[in-house]
């Protein structure tokens, strides 16, 4: 955990007064993303499976389709006030280059995008729609998942302060568990390792985030053909509408035994539970 975790001295306020003492932080960096050499964009991430990352990235920016459209994808030099190595810059070569000087490249909820465009651009470029049956998950299974992913989250564990996304087959076995400082990155993380595997589009598998299901993430799904995505806490609006366009279910506030399905109730078997709606979950911790 060299790269990924630090220590820093930190004072301790308690009860019984003052500790100082080191703390362990969970390390953020710039990765910086290069196609053909050519600077594409710069994001904030934890370091580790830099790789996975940016398929995953190129993959949701519909870029790419497949782990055969990249040729390769190396680090560059980048060196550190000692001399070292930062790893900090990834360039990777398509086998079809695309322009990147004036590429428009997704921009998230966080920013102000317009809802309707965000939908039809999402629903033209993905190249695997989900389809409309197929995957079904017992609602105990997914139950589940959120339990499964955490004990999967070793460096939250140490640190306390990084998201984290797992992918999960129908009958609740864990394939690939990613942490990172972004929520977005986690995603991007696991979908990459699907990739890699050659499992995109990933019509059988679940997608369990920690946090909320933003747009982004819900979007991210969609572009992998990932058909059902279930969050520890709270979806947005547009994210609601996106699951629901795109024919994704789309599972908020899992947590234990309670959950609110707002898309997609046909993917999941109920028949342990009542067919009433399940009351609304309380809002708690919005991470």
């Amino acid at each position: 955990m060299s790269r990924i975790t630090a220590r820093r001295k930190t004072i301790r306020i308690t009860s019984h007064g003052e500790i100082t003492r080191p703390d362990t932080l969970a390390v953020e960096e710039p990765l910086e993303i290069r196609l053909g050499g050519e600077q594409l964009t710069v994001t904030m991430r934890t370091p580790g499976s830099d790789i996975d990352l940016v398929h995953g990235f190129l993959l949701g920016e519909g870029i790419i389709g497949s782990a055969d459209d990249v040729v390769s994808a190396r680090y560059c030099a980048g060196t550190d006030e000692n001399g070292h190595n930062t790893y900090n810059v990834l360039d990777v070569q398509l086998r079809t280059p695309v322009p990147v000087r004036g590429r428009h490249v997704l921009t998230t909820g966080a920013c102000g995008l317009c809802g309707k465009t965000a939908l039809e651009d999402v629903r033209t470029r993905t190249r695997y729609p989900i389809p409309a049956d197929g995957l079904l998950v017992d609602i105990g299974t997914l139950a589940t998942l959120p339990a499964e992913l955490r004990t999967r989250q070793a460096v939250f564990d140490a640190t306390g302060g990084l998201h984290a996304a797992g992918l999960f087959t129908e009958d609740g076995a864990a394939l690939a568990v990613r942490e990172d400082i972004g929520r977005h990155n986690a995603v991007d993380k696991v979908l990459g390792w699907a990739m890699r595997e050659n499992r995109i589009p990933a019509n059988d598998l679940v997608l369990i985030v920690s946090g909320r299901a933003s747009f982004e993430l819900v979007q991210k799904a969609v572009m992998a053909g990932i058909p059902m995505l279930g969050a520890v806490s709270a979806p947005s609006s547009l994210a609601v509408d996106m699951a629901a366009e795109s024919g994704l279910t789309l599972v908020g506030f899992l947590r234990g035994e309670t959950m609110n399905i707002y898309t997609g109730a046909h993917r999941l078997h109920r028949s342990a539970v009542t067919e009433s709606p399940i009351a609304p979950a309380t809002a708690g911790n919005h991470s």
